[in-house]
């Protein structure tokens, strides 16, 4: 795979700070989460205090229930805290309202969903230009880096084929790509490779495998111990609680 593409375009939102490039790119101090069902309050996440350093592989794992979803919501900016703090980059994002929170995903990260989240009615080229699109990226140089991004993920023959006419191992990979498309500081996974089969799924793990060769820093949520254990660091949660982390 070729070099990371410069993908400064647009204007950023002010609610997004300069990248510190001193400490952790991910960051939580006694991060909580509850919800009000009925009259209960129910603990999602209590007291979650890591760090998460450039570059790094992570697998988070645990049961259900356990808070791995929470977690990734969280970290993906598509929640807020109860309480605690969430630092991405050095910026505090935790008390962001709704817009600067949109403003932050468009520009920090990337997701890889496990039903891939494509948009039928465009082609994989159309898929992978919509980040691009939503930080205001001219035309012509959307359509390069999309094109170039295809080409990183095998993708060169399919430019102008829609979702439904490739594999899920094909569609993962135009996901994956448009993760890439804002040069995110983080990508977020969500059993990646839960809807492929076996072939399929490791050739998805090994574009991740690729991507932290290449430095970039991947944070997946995963219940597969085969898909953990490519990873080089695996969080295990439990009642919302820090179970064990642990470096292989």
């Amino acid at each position: 795979m070729s070099t990371p593409l410069n993908l400064a375009a647009g204007t950023p939102s002010s609610a997004v700070s300069p990248v510190s490039a001193i400490g952790p790119i991910v960051g939580l101090e006694n991060l909580r989460k509850t919800y009000q069902m009925g009259g209960t309050t129910v603990t999602a996440l209590s007291g979650l205090s890591l760090e998460i350093q450039a570059g790094e592989y992570v697998a988070i794992m645990g049961p259900s229930g356990c808070g791995k979803s929470t977690l990734l919501n969280l970290l993906g900016c598509l929640d807020r805290p109860s309480g605690g703090r969430y630092f991405l980059g050095g910026q505090d994002v935790s008390g962001l309202d709704d817009d600067a929170l949109s403003a932050i995903r468009g520009a920090r990260l990337g997701f890889v969903f496990q039903s891939y989240n494509l948009i039928q009615q465009l082609s994989v080229v159309e898929n992978i230009e919509v980040p691009l699109f939503y930080q205001n990226c001219p035309e012509e140089q959307a359509r390069q880096i999309a094109t170039d991004l295809a080409r990183r993920v095998g993708l060169e023959t399919r430019l102008d084929h829609k979702p439904f006419e490739l594999s899920g191992g094909q569609q993962q990979r135009v996901a994956i790509a448009r993760a890439l498309a804002n040069d995110p500081l983080v990508i977020l996974a969500d059993e990646a490779t839960g809807n492929l089969d076996s072939a399929s799924g490791r050739e998805i793990l090994g574009i991740f495998d690729d991507l932290r060769r290449q430095g970039k820093t991947l944070i997946m949520v995963t219940h597969d111990v085969e898909v953990g254990e490519r990873a080089r660091r695996i969080i295990r949660l439990r009642d919302g609680e820090l179970e064990s982390d642990t470096c292989h």
